[in-house]
């Protein structure tokens, strides 16, 4: 697994500067592409007193102002691109969720981060992050809330002897491999002897990559999974939190495990989430 093309995702209702600076950052580590998306979609939201022409004109004014806040974040990403050849800009108007997981098509990794306070909820203006993990394809990393620069030197894997866990590790492996400590962190929610094997075949698998790991395993302490895996991220210094996103989809609402939950309201770190 290597990272060729990176897609940074921006919200039209913040600065798009912090996260490319970032996004530029990681695909510059790499040695990858870029490609920028900003989408957004017209409330259609009305009173139900307006006429028909009053509706149509409300939604054209609320087009018009999406269709100015994307040029102005294309201002904003040229700045910061510059005469990057191999940075790319897309926008679309259209359900962010949903554009950004069809261009996710083209990339390796997908970046997006905690919606703008202005805009969170409204999942016409941002993404939802829970559905964009489910629904991409691709490793989603959550930038930190502060968008700091990322560096990689600890990276805790939240582990869970499942499917999505297993995808993750090897979606995060080119973050793995970069790493100078990689700690494979297992609650022993099947019992400490199980858990304390798959945590160590995690090891040894991710040791023949070339991945600097170790194994911590936390014996039941009565506070929640999610907690958990914070509480020793921070411990260990950790910049990126690597973990299976666990849902399922029902029509069009995701639930999510609690770890997951913890995770995803965690801006204290990068995390990289993979289904």
């Amino acid at each position: 697994m290597i990272y060729t093309t990176i897609l940074v995702q921006l919200d039209i209702d913040a600065p798009a500067t912090p996260r490319l600076v970032l996004a530029q950052q990681i695909a510059r580590m790499f040695e990858a592409d870029l490609i920028a998306v900003a989408a957004a979609q017209p409330s259609t939201l009305v009173s139900p007193s307006e006429s028909s022409p009053a509706v149509a004109e409300v939604l054209r004014q609320r087009t018009l102002e999406i269709d100015d806040r994307i040029a102005k974040l294309k201002e904003e990403f040229l700045a910061v691109a510059g005469d990057n050849e191999r940075a790319s800009w897309r926008a679309e108007l259209d359900d962010p969720t949903r554009a950004v997981a069809l261009h996710a098509r083209a990339a390796d990794l997908v970046i997006t981060g905690a919606p703008a306070a202005a805009a969170a909820g409204d999942f016409q203006r941002t993404v939802d992050p829970g559905a964009l993990v489910l629904s991409a394809g691709r490793p989603v990393l959550f930038a930190a809330d502060d968008l700091a620069a990322f560096k990689g030197e600890r990276i805790v894997v939240a582990w869970k002897d499942c499917r999505e866990s297993r995808r993750a590790v090897v979606d995060a492996m080119p973050f793995l491999r970069n790493a100078e400590e990689v700690t494979v962190f297992n609650a022993a929610e099947e019992g400490t002897l199980v858990a304390r094997d798959s945590a160590a075949d995690v090891v040894r698998f991710l040791m023949k990559h070339g991945v600097k790991a170790r194994s911590r395993l936390l014996e039941g302490d009565g506070g929640s999974v999610g907690d958990s895996i914070i509480v020793e991220a921070d411990r260990v210094g950790a910049d990126l939190i690597v973990a299976g996103g666990y849902g399922h989809s029902r029509f069009r609402e995701w639930a999510f495990g609690g770890a997951t939950r913890s995770l995803l309201k965690s801006g204290s770190f990068h995390r990289l989430l993979s289904n």
